[in-house]
């Protein structure tokens, strides 16, 4: 078998911040898949379970309520708990997303009350939310965002 595009990928050189992970298409349709690292892998602790949860109801309904609603694919959390993986369609680049994913960063930073989605009839696991702790990781992401000019890390 061959080797899916993000074991090719080097996890003891990567970096947090935002970078294209993959681009693919299909007929005349095009989908941009970006890796929203937001830890250093095996370098610094994964993402708490709870507040990797919260990131993604919060993310997700902010991504799908936001003006570029139409282009989001999908928007959830990497296996090895180190950050997201978020699919638009087109073909894009890590500058034509940045805006959005400050606005979501700021969004999730100073959301105030029930988690969207975090009851039983929503979600199978409607109890694993940590609010708290997902503004703690989602500000250390955005204050990594805010101070590095050079978002494309080499894979």
């Amino acid at each position: 078998m061959d080797k899916i595009a993000s074991f090719t990928v080097n996890h003891l050189t990567l970096k947090k911040g935002l970078y294209v992970s993959r681009i693919d298409s299909y007929n005349e349709n095009c989908v941009t898949t970006f890796d929203l690292r937001m830890t250093s892998p095996n370098i610094e602790p994964v993402i708490d379970i709870n507040a990797l949860h919260t990131i993604e109801h919060l993310g997700a309904t902010y991504l799908r309520n936001c003006k570029d609603k139409n282009r989001i694919v999908y928007f959830g959390p990497m296996g090895c708990r180190t950050g997201f993986y978020l699919i638009m369609f087109g073909k894009l680049e890590s500058k034509d997303v940045l805006p959005l994913i400050i606005d979501m960063c700021k969004f999730i930073v100073s959301y105030e009350g029930e988690i969207p989605g975090a009851s039983p009839k929503e979600c199978g696991n409607y109890l694993s939310q940590d609010l708290p702790m997902a503004k703690y990781y989602i500000n250390k992401y955005l204050t990594s965002l805010l101070n590095n000019p050079n978002l494309e890390y080499s894979k």
